[in-house]
């Protein structure tokens, strides 16, 4: 007796290790296809004195890698915080990335259940009449039916799939709200330089006006030509309408903004800081090692849905193996129902099932072969994620170096042109030069603001484009 014991534990318990496991393959991560280390040299270091007196005061050695930044720390502006818990609560988009997670962890829950036994109560009455004679059958059954034994861990390998599945479209999500976040800042840096070179072209047409008057009194009073005139209501009619097309911008940048909030911009929002305002953004450490690359989450979504197929193949294999399903009921029955739970009316049932593929015209092999391919293409796909991560950070790198530069040129080429303009004005009024001179040292100066706002704006769009392509913070979970 005592051997007959041991010998069902130890049935039972092999039963149970086989159970526990599954024909997935043993994963392992693919080797990244790029360099350790982002490119370095030419056109990634910034040469202007501006980064070079940051960098001897410790800013930029003292920076946070952007990866470990979460976007209320990188983001300073009050204002731009505002809008974004603002449109992470309202987007549309966003709003259909947390729905989709939420299918796929129900999805998952529904293949993890098909792991227990469904149990369920059933009862029933039938009365019939047959060649004169009534009579009745009560049933009452709790059991469970066609319970597949995972033994060669099918089911565990499709729940594993399900979760993979599931954790893919929150690292969806999760790039979703990142680029969100990205496109809300680049529109608001839009607006802000649209502003600004709205109030230039404000300020231009302006002096062009006061130009054009100063310029027709002195033709009528015979100290000026015909031409002089003309050409400056040639520039006062260029900068209404340069006025105009910026005065649109403005309004279509308001209306882009009203869209990807997903609500109305609200009136009590917190100044907003200046458009040129270094300070607007936390300063991203360059030394980055693009094994962080892994942690990006379209990076995270591409592995995830490596390792749904892994075990896909898992599955597949499980079909070659015996299917094991289990149906069992008891209950009771009787011909009246006033004697259903009278002694000698408990029914039973147990029905195992075993089913064996033998030939199936190479469907499961064919099945196993689509399995395996379909992770040899999210393997390629996986690669081909972090390849073009890594071209992204590159050159978000270099544009960060260079723009600092190109900003102190354009800051420089403003100051050059103020000190023209000032020259050519106070010369013209003197009578020692010419009213042509004049008109070109106003139109270089407007052309060098105009060229410094754009660079300004792509230079701080540069910055979000670098906290994007980094994978922006990990507190993903951050509250709003």
């Amino acid at each position: 007796m005592m051997k007959l014991k041991l010998g069902a534990c130890a049935v039972a318990f092999a039963l149970a290790l086989l159970a526990g496991c599954t024909l997935d393959p043993h994963y392992e991560r693919p080797v990244a296809p790029v360099a350790v280390a982002y490119p370095q040299g030419d056109g990634y270091e910034s040469t202007s004195a501006a980064a070079a007196s940051m960098s001897a005061s410790g800013t930029a050695a003292a920076a946070p890698l952007a990866v470990d930044t979460a976007w209320r720390s990188f983001f300073r502006d009050e204002r731009l915080q505002r809008l974004i818990g603002i449109a992470l609560a309202n987007n549309r988009d966003m709003r259909v990335a947390a729905l989709n997670v939420a299918e796929y962890e129900a999805q998952y829950r529904i293949t993890r259940a098909a792991l227990a036994p469904s149990i369920s109560a059933s009862g029933s009455l039938t009365r019939e009449r047959t060649q004169g004679v009534t009579s009745s059958v009560s049933d009452l059954n709790v059991g469970t039916t066609s319970w597949e034994i995972d033994f060669f861990g099918r089911l565990r390998s499709l729940k594993r799939q399900a979760l993979e599945n599931y954790l893919a479209t929150d690292a969806s999500r999760q790039s979703t709200q990142i680029s969100l976040i990205a496109t809300v800042a680049s529109d608001y840096l839009t607006l802000l330089s649209d502003e600004r070179l709205l109030q230039l072209t404000e300020d231009t047409v302006k002096a062009d006006q006061s130009t054009y008057e100063v310029t027709k009194r002195v033709q009528e009073l015979g100290n000026s030509s015909l031409l002089d005139v003309q050409q400056a209501e040639n520039s006062l009619a260029s900068a209404r309408a340069s006025l105009a097309s910026y005065r649109r911008a403005v309004a279509q940048d308001r209306n882009n903004l009203v869209a990807v909030l997903g609500a109305p911009i609200p009136d009590d929002l917190p100044p907003a800081r200046s458009f040129d305002d270094e300070s607007m953004f936390a300063d991203i450490g360059a030394g980055v090692p693009s094994l962080l690359l892994t942690r990006r989450p379209d990076v995270v979504q591409a592995e995830h849905a490596l390792k749904a197929a892994n075990a896909n193949i898992g599955a597949a294999r499980a079909a070659f193996f015996p299917k094991i399903e289990l149906t069992a009921t008891a209950g009771t029955s009787s011909s009246t129902l006033s004697s259903l739970f009278k002694a000698g009316t408990g029914a039973w049932a147990f029905a195992p099932s075993v089913s064996m593929p033998i030939f199936d015209y190479g469907s499961n092999k064919a099945s196993l072969d689509v399995a395996k391919i379909e992770k040899q293409i999210e393997v390629a796909d996986y690669e081909s994620t972090i390849q073009t991560a890594f071209k992204e950070v590159s050159n978000a790198l270099t544009a960060r170096a260079t723009y600092i530069d190109q900003v102190h040129a354009d800051r420089e080429y403003v100051t050059s042109s103020q000190r023209y303009y000032a020259l050519a004005e106070a010369r013209y009024k003197a009578g020692t030069d010419s009213f042509l001179t004049l008109l070109d040292a106003q139109r270089t100066l407007y052309t060098a603001q105009q060229q410094l706002a754009t660079d300004t704006l792509s230079r701080q769009a540069n910055l979000v484009t670098l906290y994007k392509v980094l994978g922006g913070g990990w507190e993903q979970t951050e509250s709003m």
